[in-house]
Formats: structure tokens, C-alpha cells, sequence
């Protein structure tokens, strides 16, 4: 009984938080709604129940067209983003691994812009083709710095992420040239830039939810095999792992995740790094754990960077990109400094 609850415990208490925090976010903005009333309105919604909700119609359409799926486009992203950054860090075995970091975000911008400013039919500049070009440019990215981090055959912690660094440098070069010579066209590829959930709608967010259950089941799956690689390559494969097969489809399904949370909200860096490195710090790194406890609080952490950013300056609003770097760079710089000690 004692084992069941230390095992369910973490999943209660994550899930606990991230309600709360849901709950705090649809009540807040410009109109500001009851948290009672904004309760009672949300149970109403739901089958087999009745809740008597005084509330004017504005309200609703505040709560369930503006709000709800904003927030519900944070926490989509917040685990997509949380779990791929946990997922890179096991395939590559490098605490520093990121989608950010690794340059696989802004590879991901760069093939939504390109699909923006082709002649190819986009659809709310959100999907149709972009977060196809965003996949591509994602797998690109990695691979590219998965090549040029190889030493002797083997990937090189430091290495991995000055390539990462090289390699999103180019990207967002690429991407600001297309801004500078675009046109109007290019308009759009800004909140890929700087990321944010202000566009964020149901239809969208629907459209999007595929990628991410998909990508999640299948590196879940490869959970077990993650824990066992985490010993070393040559270890993994004599205990059954094909270490090849494993890394190309982690990989891959992290960055169909990390695509199309671009494709959905735009560049937000360093929740992959943050989050699991919390989530380690109070479960271990027990993949099959790990994981889904990633994918929680990822979401609660960005469903709170997003509330912050809509209210610290209200009532203008801070892109969620930016508050992300301001908090993950000096998180980033504690991680290298650690990592002087050979921790990394």
C-alpha cells in the first residue's frame, strides 16, 4: 500500500497543480471571472451534470471561446515541448538536450516559414502544410547536429550543444532573411518567433492534438529501452536494445512533437530543459515515470508562463517566448556550471 503511494503520489499531487493552475488562468484577463462562477460554469459543461451558473452571456463566450482554449493550447504545448526535451535527453544521454538548444525549434520555424510564404494552401497559417515543413525542418536540425556532434564515433556532450547553437544560429538567419525580402507575406512568421498562444482557437488545437498523442505513445513505448540505454550504448545493445532502431524513433516522434507545438505557438525555449530536470529532482529517472510526470507539469508550467504573460504588463501582453528565455538562460548557465564538476 505504502509502495502504491509513493507511486501514485507525484501523479496526484502534479495533476492537483495543474488543475489549479488551469482553473487561475481561464479566470483572469481584461474581464476578470469569479473563480466560483468560472467553476460552476465549466461543471455545467459537463455531461450528466447541472450546475446553476449566474453568469452573462459575454462570459461564456470569454470562458469557452478566448480563454479555455488558450489555456488548453499552453498545456498541449507545455507537455509536447517538456516530453520531446526529456526524450532528447535520453537518446543523446546529455542533460543539456533541449529542442531549443538543439536548434530543433528553430529548424521547426524555419520549414513553417518557408510553407507560409510558398504558394502551397495554408490554412489559418497554423496547418495544412506548415506543420509537414516544420516535421522536416525539425529532423533536419537533429540530424544535423547529431552528425556534427560525432567525436571518434561518439556523441559529445559539449559538442552537441555548441552544434545545436551553430546550427539554430543558422536557422533563425535563414528565417530573418525571409522577413527582411518576404513582403506582407512574411507577416505571420513573427509569432513563430517569439511564441504565444494569442492565435491559439479549438480547430487549431484539434488539428494539432494528433501529433502530440502519437509522439507521446511511441516514445512511451520506448521507455524501458530508454532507462536501459541510459548505461551505454555497448551495454544496451548485449542487453537486447537495438540502440540504432531506438534513437531514430525517439527521435523522430520527439520532433513530430516539437514541430507541431511550433506549428501551434511559435519558438518557446528552454521548457525542455526545465521541466524534466524538476521532474528528475522529485521522481528519479525512471523513463516509465518520468515521462508522463514531464507531460503534467510541463503543461502546468507553461499554462503559468502564459497567465504571467498576459498579466504582468497588462494590458499589454509579453510574448511567452520571451519570459521563457529570461527565466531558462540563467537555469541554462547553473546547468553549465554544474557541469564544469563533470556532472555532464
Amino acid at each position: 500500500m505504502r509502495a502504491r503511494v509513493r507511486t501514485l503520489g507525484p501523479f496526484a499531487g502534479a495533476t492537483l497543480l495543474l488543475a489549479v493552475v488551469a482553473l487561475l488562468a481561464v479566470t483572469q484577463g481584461t474581464t476578470a471571472i469569479p473563480l466560483s462562477t468560472a467553476l460552476a460554469m465549466l461543471l455545467d459543461r459537463l455531461p450528466f451534470i447541472s450546475v446553476a451558473a449566474e453568469a452573462p452571456e459575454s462570459w461564456q463566450r470569454i470562458l469557452f471561446d478566448v480563454r479555455l482554449p488558450r489555456v488548453a493550447a499552453a498545456g498541449v504545448v507545455g507537455a509536447a515541448l517538456s516530453y520531446s526535451g526529456a526524450a532528447y535527453q535520453g537518446v543523446f544521454r546529455n542533460p543539456l538536450a533541449d529542442p531549443f538548444l538543439l536548434g530543433v525549434a528553430s529548424g521547426a520555424a524555419l520549414g513553417a516559414s518557408i510553407a507560409i510564404v510558398s504558394p502551397l494552401p495554408i490554412d489559418s497559417y497554423g496547418f495544412g502544410w506548415v506543420p509537414l515543413f516544420a516535421f522536416v525542418g525539425a529532423c533536419i536540425a537533429v540530424a544535423l547536429v547529431y552528425a556534427l556532434s560525432r567525436t571518434g564515433g561518439l556523441s559529445n556532450n559539449a559538442t552537441l550543444v555548441l552544434a545545436g547553437v551553430a546550427i539554430s544560429a543558422i536557422a533563425s538567419g535563414i528565417t530573418s532573411f525571409m522577413l527582411l525580402t518576404g513582403g506582407p507575406r512574411t507577416f505571420p512568421i513573427f509569432s513563430f518567433l517569439f511564441g504565444g498562444f494569442n492565435t491559439a482557437s479549438w480547430p487549431r488545437l484539434l488539428m494539432a492534438l494528433p501529433y502530440f498523442v502519437v509522439g507521446a505513445v511511441i516514445v512511451l513505448v520506448q521507455a524501458r529501452a530508454l532507462n536501459v540505454l541510459q548505461l551505454d550504448e555497448e551495454q544496451a545493445a548485449h542487453l537486447g536494445v537495438d540502440v540504432t532502431r531506438t534513437k531514430i524513433i525517439v527521435l523522430a516522434a520527439a520532433s513530430v512533437m516539437a514541430a507541431a507545438a511550433v506549428a501551434v505557438a511559435g519558438v518557446i525555449g528552454f521548457v525542455g530543459l526545465i521541466v524534466p530536470h524538476a521532474v528528475r529532482m522529485l521522481s528519479g529517472n525512471d523513463y516509465r515515470r518520468l515521462l508522463p510526470l514531464t507531460a503534467i507539469l510541463g503543461a502546468a508550467f507553461v499554462i503559468a508562463i502564459d497567465l504571467v504573460a498576459r498579466r504582468a504588463l497588462a494590458p499589454q501582453e509579453v510574448p511567452v517566448g520571451i519570459v521563457t528565455e529570461i527565466l531558462g538562460a540563467p537555469f541554462f548557465l547553473y546547468l553549465l556550471r554544474r557541469g564544469r564538476g563533470g556532472s555532464l
